[in-house]
């Protein structure tokens, strides 16, 4: 489970938009409850961000090197998707 969440190099920054009572925020947040601990223990470094807000659609946004961002809609996304969208996101190099 450690070296899943150790992200690659080129990776700056990488931050979640979700609402605090949507069901279509409902696995995203149970994600975040599970694994943003072993991400930040495996990324102490790179800023992890967490933004709230009433009525938005979970989203996932991650920004490389030289301000390239790369943006995933995660609306309906089951917990088990969601974990491997966010694996090869934080893994790749766009």
């Amino acid at each position: 489970m450690a070296s899943k969440y150790a992200f690659a190099k080129p990776l700056k920054e990488l931050r979640f938009h979700l609402c605090q009572t949507s069901a279509s925020s409902t696995s995203l947040r149970s994600f975040l409850q599970r694994a943003y601990p072993v991400m930040k223990k495996h990324n102490p470094y790179i800023p992890i961000l967490i933004r709230e807000a009433q009525g938005v659609s979970p989203q996932v946004i991650a920004r490389f090197e030289y301000g390239k961002e790369v943006k995933l809609p995660l609306d309906g996304v089951t917990d088990k998707e969601l974990e491997t969208t966010i694996e090869k996101l934080v893994m790749t190099t766009p």
